[in-house]
């Protein structure tokens, strides 16, 4: 598949959707703009990739909806060189707009299958992360903490405290939490002990996989 101005053109019309439904940031914007999003769906969905919609991908999971993405995106306040840790590479998406974003970004992913061919396909795009495992998000990323920005892109039942304890001071982790239907929620770190919450209403996400062994 190729990148065309039919595709740059549907994603101007995405972009103009997302500003409608309260989008503000045009760093976030302007990333969903550039991004070729249907490269990264299977091409038989190429159709529905400039719809506000979230789509199957490999491993049973989805390619978020943009709005969710772009929400995600506005709460971490993401700056240039900023070193974010992504909860959940997915089809790498996210990871590609944090990259247009400035971040120096790290991310886990548990699905073996996912993981390599994400990582080849972000390459081949000319986005390089600062860092791609394949691992279990609930125990973040120790060796590379503290982070200034977290962004889990599953559905967490709670927040794993690891997460807490790898933001920087004024660092912010965006999660989405609760079983069937999810908070949007976004934790502040202000002191060592102390951390400021909001949340943001009800999002539908797939579930954070843990790892039992």
């Amino acid at each position: 598949m190729k990148d065309t101005l039919r595709h740059a053109g549907k994603r101007k019309q995405l972009v103009d959707v997302l500003i409608r439904k309260g989008i503000k940031n045009k760093a976030v914007l302007a990333a969903i703009n550039k991004i070729p999003r249907h490269l990264f769906m299977d091409s038989g969905f190429e159709d529905h990739a400039y719809q506000d919609k979230a789509f199957p991908i490999a491993a049973d999971q989805t390619i978020s909806q943009p709005y969710t993405v772009a929400f995600q995106s506005e709460l971490l306040e993401v700056g240039n060189g900023d070193r974010v840790l992504e909860i959940g590479t997915g089809s790498g998406y996210q990871t590609a707009v944090l990259c247009e974003l400035g971040a120096k970004v790290y991310s886990i992913e548990r699905q073996k299958e996912l993981f390599k061919k994400t990582k080849l396909f972000l390459s081949k795009l000319g986005y390089r992360p600062k860092h791609l495992s394949f691992g279990d998000g609930y125990k973040g990323l120790e060796e590379y903490a503290p982070y200034k920005g977290i962004i889990v892109t599953a559905g967490a039942p709670y927040v794993p405290k690891p997460l807490l304890s790898q933001l920087a001071i004024n660092g912010r982790l965006v999660i989405p939490v609760g079983e069937d239907v999810q908070i949007m929620t976004l934790f502040i770190r202000k002191t060592e002990t102390q951390f400021e919450k909001h949340e943001f209403g009800e999002f539908r996400f797939v579930p954070l996989l843990e790892d039992k062994n």
